[in-house]
């Protein structure tokens, strides 16, 4: 199933003006604390990437982790002409991205939508280098959502790949809760495949606060972190972070006390401190030399409620738990 697919194909044979340009009008800056909603990270060629929610997506780089420059220029400085058509008042500012690298090319989904809907788009790009300026091209729509057709919201895509080299995506917000579906090898949503619910807080209807699902490999486990409760109020903010694993990258995906994530299960990684950070939520995880490494973002306290990036050394406990080191 490549939902939406069609529709996008056809919009883009019938019209030349596939694209809207967006003029960065931003400047280029350096800082050791960077304001970013919905962070994930890659390392390329040396640098250290950071992606994040914006005005065509937010690019950072670091080659440390600690100093970054955050660049004036949008990742997609030319929106798809696709994705207005596909989701009704989205413009330009872009949700939630992911990035990987498959087959010899960086690949790159993003969350088209609008605050409480779930008619909603995960579109995908692919370049060949992650260098500040690079040119990504548009390879359409990964899966779409309609309010009046799906139970799930197409939004927070994460990639995974697992130890077969197959490529998967998970995704969701909400409503019917995170979901997972089979990649091909271009990938797009494989032939006959339909998106599977991996986890959820409750079984039916909006109130359902599980998003932003990010899965990670470590010791023969996938590891699915998902967040719950709200982001995105500063201050008023609830989020933090759960856990739960699975020995198959289809789940089932249980917690420490063996609940499944299905039913509601999950242990806490992290929450607001209440000191430094309000709430915490939106996570990624990775393997940067040697080490592995969480990150998310934090509704910073002195920062009354600006949201910035938070960096934790992960480490595991004996039974095979994710533990996050306090900050140096």
């Amino acid at each position: 199933m490549r939902t939406c697919i069609a529709f996008a194909l056809a919009l883009l044979a019938a019209s030349a003006v596939a694209q809207e340009h967006r003029p960065h009008g931003r400047r280029t800056f350096t800082t050791d604390t960077v304001m970013v909603h919905d962070p994930v990270m890659a390392f390329d060629g040396g640098v250290y990437h950071l992606f994040s929610t914006g005005d065509g997506l937010q690019h950072a780089t670091s080659a440390d982790r600690r100093t970054w420059t955050v660049h004036g220029e949008p990742v997609l400085g030319d929106i798809p002409a696709w994705t207005h058509d596909s989701v009704p008042g989205f413009r330009h500012h872009v949700w939630a991205p992911d990035v990987i690298r498959y087959r010899g090319r960086w690949w790159l989904a993003y969350s088209c939508s609008t605050f409480g809907k779930r008619t909603s788009a995960i579109g995908l790009a692919s370049a060949g280098s992650l260098a500040v300026g690079t040119e990504w091209r548009d390879e359409g729509p990964l899966v779409c959502s309609r309010e009046e057709r799906d139970n799930w919201n197409a939004i927070d895509p994460a990639f995974i790949i697992d130890e077969e080299g197959q490529p998967w995506l998970t995704f969701g917000s909400f409503w019917g809760g995170i979901q997972l579906v089979r990649l091909d090898s271009t990938m797009h949503v494989a032939a006959g495949e339909k998106p599977r619910t991996i986890a959820r807080r409750k079984t039916t209807g909006r109130a359902n606060p599980i998003e932003a699902p990010f899965i990670f490999r470590h010791g023969g486990y996938f590891y699915l972190f998902v967040s719950w409760d709200y982001c995105c109020r500063g201050m008023e903010s609830t989020y933090c972070v759960a856990v739960g694993r699975s020995r198959s990258v289809a789940g089932p995906y249980l917690d420490r006390d063996g609940r499944d994530m299905l039913d509601g299960g999950g242990t806490l990684v992290i929450e607001g401190d209440k000191k430094e950070f309000e709430a915490a939520g939106h996570s990624a995880a990775y393997r940067f030399d040697g080490e592995d490494l969480f990150i998310c973002h934090g509704y910073s306290i002195p920062m009354k409620g600006a949201s910035i990036l938070v960096q934790r050394q992960m480490e595991w406990t004996p039974d095979g738990w994710p533990v996050l080191r306090e900050a140096e």
